[in-house]
C-alpha cells in the first residue's frame, strides 16, 4: 500500500516537488551539483556525503544520497571535481546522476575575481513496477486486484545533462549565477517532451561580516533566487559561526504559495565537519503538502591543503 501512496503522491505533487526540491537552494553543501563554478573554490579538497529524507515520517520513502569531490589544481589553472546523486522516489523511480565539473579561475581586477564552471553528467532513470498499484488494479467493492490489465514499460534511459555557472568574490561578499539542464535532456519516454528536465536558472548570494574583534564570530548573510519554467522560488536567511560550530536559518517563499523554514547546525572537530538541516512547511498553497518537508545530514571532509594562489580568492562556504 505504501507504494500506492507513492504513485498518488507524486502524480498530485510533482509540480511542488520539482520546483521546491530539484536545487541547493541556500545550501552550500550541495551547490556542486547546482553551480559547477563552485569548484575547488574553498582552496582545499573537500569530500562532502549527505542524505536527504523528503516528506519524513509519512512512509513514502522519498530519498537521497549525494557525493561530492572538488579542488584546486594548479596544473588546470582552476578546480576540478566529479558528483554523484542517487535519487529514490518511492521505490518506483529511481534517478542516478554522476559527472565531473571544471572551473577556469583568473582574477579580473585587484579585489574582483571570477570563476567559470562547467559540468557534464550522465542522468539515468530507472523504474520498478513490480509492487506497484496502478489505477485499474483498484476495484471500488472488492479493493486491489491483479493483474493489472496495463504493464508499463520499465526500462529505463540515460542522457546527457550540461549544467553552467559563473562566481564572483569581491570583499565580503561572493554570488554566482548558474544554468542547469542546458539541453533540456528527457530521461522519459514522453511523447510530447511532459518528462523534460525544464533549464533551472538560480542566482545566490552570501556574505561574510565580523561580529567581535578577535574574528572568531561571524554572520553569514544568504540570498538565493531559482525559477525554472512556472515554478520560482526565493529564499533568504542568515548563519552564525564560530570556530567549531554553526547555526542558521534561512525563509523559503515559492510562486505557489508555499513559506517554509530551514534551520540547520554543524559541528567542526578537525578536518570533518557534520551538518543538519530540517526544513518545515509554515504555510502552504496545497492542502496535501505535509508539514514536515526534509530532513538533510551529512559530513564535509578536508582531504588536502593546496598551495596559496593569487588567480582566485578562497571561499569560506557557510556551513548550511
Amino acid at each position: 500500500m505504501n507504494r500506492a501512496l507513492t504513485v498518488c503522491l507524486l502524480l498530485i505533487l510533482t509540480p511542488v516537488v520539482y520546483c521546491q526540491y530539484d536545487d541547493s537552494g541556500p545550501g552550500y553543501q550541495l551547490i556542486l551539483f547546482s553551480n559547477p563554478g563552485f569548484t575547488g573554490t574553498e582552496g582545499s579538497g573537500c569530500l562532502r556525503m549527505s542524505y536527504l529524507n523528503f516528506y519524513p515520517g509519512n512512509s513514502f520513502d522519498l530519498h537521497s544520497f549525494n557525493v561530492s569531490y572538488d579542488s584546486y589544481f594548479q596544473g588546470l589553472h582552476g578546480g576540478g571535481g566529479l558528483f554523484i546523486s542517487n535519487d529514490n522516489l518511492g521505490g518506483i523511480m529511481n534517478n542516478i546522476r554522476g559527472g565531473l565539473s571544471y572551473a577556469y579561475h583568473f582574477q579580473a581586477g585587484r579585489d574582483f575575481y571570477i570563476s567559470a564552471g562547467l559540468s557534464a553528467s550522465m542522468y539515468h532513470r530507472g523504474y520498478d513496477f513490480s509492487g506497484a498499484i496502478l489505477p485499474d488494479q483498484i476495484d471500488p467493492l472488492r479493493g486491489v486486484v491483479y493483474p493489472s490489465g496495463e504493464i508499463p514499460d520499465g526500462s529505463g534511459r540515460s542522457v546527457l545533462d550540461l549544467a553552467t555557472g559563473f562566481v564572483f568574490i569581491s570583499g565580503r561578499f561572493f554570488w554566482g549565477l548558474s544554468v542547469n539542464h542546458l539541453a533540456e535532456p528527457d530521461p522519459g519516454y514522453s511523447e510530447h517532451g511532459e518528462s523534460r528536465l525544464k533549464r533551472r536558472f538560480l542566482f545566490h548570494l552570501a556574505g561574510d561580516f565580523d561580529i567581535n574583534e578577535e574574528r572568531n564570530l561571524k554572520i553569514r548573510p544568504l540570498l538565493k533566487y531559482e525559477i525554472q519554467e512556472n515554478n520560482s522560488a526565493l529564499g533568504a536567511g542568515a548563519v552564525l559561526e564560530s570556530c567549531c560550530v554553526s547555526i542558521g536559518s534561512v525563509i523559503l517563499y515559492s510562486n505557489r504559495k508555499n513559506i517554509d523554514l530551514q534551520a540547520g547546525a554543524s559541528i567542526l572537530t578537525g578536518n570533518v565537519t557534520f551538518f543538519y538541516n530540517y526544513r518545515f512547511n509554515i504555510m502552504s498553497g496545497n492542502s496535501l503538502l505535509p508539514v514536515s518537508l526534509l530532513h538533510h545530514a551529512g559530513i564535509t571532509v578536508s582531504l588536502n591543503d593546496v598551495e596559496k594562489r593569487k588567480v582566485i580568492k578562497t571561499i569560506n562556504f557557510p556551513k548550511l
